[in-house]
C-alpha cells in the first residue's frame, strides 16, 4: 500500500510531516527486530546448553526469552516513543490513531496480535491487512488504535506505474473485461506487484493465491491452465492500465 500524508502532531507539541509506512519499509524494519532478537535467543539458548540448571535455572531461561520474544517490542515501544531498533532503522514511528504517543497497553496489544499477524499466518495476515485497511494497519494496529508513520524525506513521490502483459500473455491480456474491477480492486492488485518482489515466497504465495481468487471473480475469461496467480494479476493490471489509458 503506497504511503499516505498525514500531519501528526506528536506529544512535544511539534507538527511533524509524516505518511502512513509503506508494506516495504515495515518489512524491513521487522526483519531488522527479528534478526536481533533471534540473535539474542541463540546466544541464551548456547549458554543455556552448556549449563546445567535446575528447575530455578530453567525458569529464568524461560522468563528471559519470554523478555526476548514479547518484552523487546513493548518495552521498546512504550519506552522509545513508539519505536524499536527495526522502526528507528527505517525511520518510523508507532503513534495512536490521535497521533499521541502510545503507552504500555498499545504495546501490549500490537505484541499480542503480532501471535496472528506473524506466527501463525508466517506474515501473511499482516500482509493482506497493510493493503487493504486505509492506513495500512496490521490486525495489532487495529486492535490498539495505533498506526505506524513514516517521517517525510527529501525522495520524490516515484512515478505512476505501468504494467505491461507477461511473456506469451498478451492475447489474453488484450481479451480481458476488466470493467467490473473498480480503483480500490486495482489498488490492492498495484500494491501487491510492487510489493512481491519484497516479499518471502510463502507468503508472496499465498498472498498472490487469495487476491488472484477475489479478482477472477470480478474479471473474464479466466487465466489460461497453469497460470500461476501472480502472473495472472499482472496481466489484470495490464489490462486494466490500458483500458485507462
Amino acid at each position: 500500500m503506497e504511503a499516505r500524508p498525514a500531519v501528526v502532531v506528536i506529544p512535544e507539541a511539534v507538527p511533524l510531516d509524516l505518511e502512513t509506512a509503506s508494506l516495504g519499509s515495515r518489512f524491513l524494519g521487522v526483519v531488522i527486530d527479528w534478526a536481533i532478537q533471534g540473535t539474542a535467543l541463540v546466544v541464551l539458548f548456547v549458554i543455556a546448553g552448556n549449563a546445567s540448571f535446575g528447575w530455578v535455572g530453567t525458569t529464568i531461561v524461560l522468563i528471559l526469552v519470554f523478555l526476548v520474544t514479547w518484552g523487546y517490542p513493548i518495552a521498546l515501544e512504550t519506552l522509545w516513543r513508539g519505536r524499536t531498533v527495526g522502526k528507528a532503522a527505517m525511520g518510523l514511528r508507532v503513534v495512536t490513531k490521535e497521533g499521541g504517543q502510545i503507552g504500555f497497553r498499545h504495546a501490549a496489544i500490537r505484541a499480542a496480535l503480532g501471535i496472528v499477524d506473524f506466527l501463525v499466518s508466517s506474515g501473511a495476515v499482516a500482509v493482506v491487512s497493510v493493503l487493504v485497511t486505509s492506513d495500512n494497519q496490521r490486525l495489532g494496529d487495529l486492535a490498539a488504535g495505533t498506526v505506524v508513520l513514516r517521517e517525510r524525506t527529501g525522495l520524490r513521490r516515484p512515478a505512476p506505474t505501468t504494467f505491461v502483459p507477461p511473456a506469451g500473455l498478451d492475447g489474453y491480456t488484450d481479451s480481458l473485461d476488466v470493467t467490473a474491477l473498480g480503483p480500490a480492486d486495482y489498488g490492492v492488485v498495484r500494491t501487491f506487484l510492487l510489493r512481491a518482489p519484497s516479499l518471502p515466497p510463502p507468503v508472496r504465495a499465498r498472498l498472490a493465491a487469495q487476491i488472484g481468487e477475489s479478482v477472477a471473480a470480478r474479471v473474464q475469461p479466466p487465466p489460461p491452465p497453469g497460470v500461476s496467480a501472480d502472473v495472472f494479476l499482472a496481466s489484470v493490471a495490464a489490462a486494466y492500465r490500458r483500458r485507462g489509458s
